[in-house]
């Protein structure tokens, strides 16, 4: 994985890393991370269905620099592949720390949602239901 300066897609969200959110070295639990990114990925892939959507996978997930507590994460998110009832989502985590606010990527993970209905069946994403 190359480095990069810019992050790619839109940004979707932007919390703080508090004190409880952090693992036993003191650095943001990966899970913590994980579950912003897949609201983000699920945030942009609900704009192509009018259904609810549910992740089915994660199918990479690196993770590239650790997550301070006080650094605002920002999830950005891109829609890399529309599949019959399928969204797949690129999501990267940039970090900006509280005294410095240079920004820097800290994940990038690639999610895939499925649309469902009422009954939680797959359906096709552009139905109009």
């Amino acid at each position: 994985m190359s480095v990069k300066s810019v992050p790619t897609g839109e940004l979707v969200i932007r919390v703080v890393a508090m004190p409880a959110n952090t693992n036993e070295n003191g650095d943001i639990f990966g899970g913590w991370v994980v579950s912003h990114m897949d609201l983000a990925g699920a945030c942009l892939a609900k704009q192509y269905t009018s259904y609810r959507v549910t992740t089915v996978a994660i199918n990479s997930m690196v993770f590239i620099a650790p997550v301070h507590v006080g650094d605002s994460i920002c999830c950005y998110a891109e829609k890399l592949r529309i599949g019959r009832t399928s969204i797949t989502v690129k999501v990267e985590t940039w970090a900006v720390g509280v005294g410095n606010k240079k920004r820097r990527q800290v994940t990038e993970g690639v999610f895939t949602y499925v649309a469902i209905n009422e009954q939680g069946r797959p359906v096709p994403v552009n139905d109009p239901g």
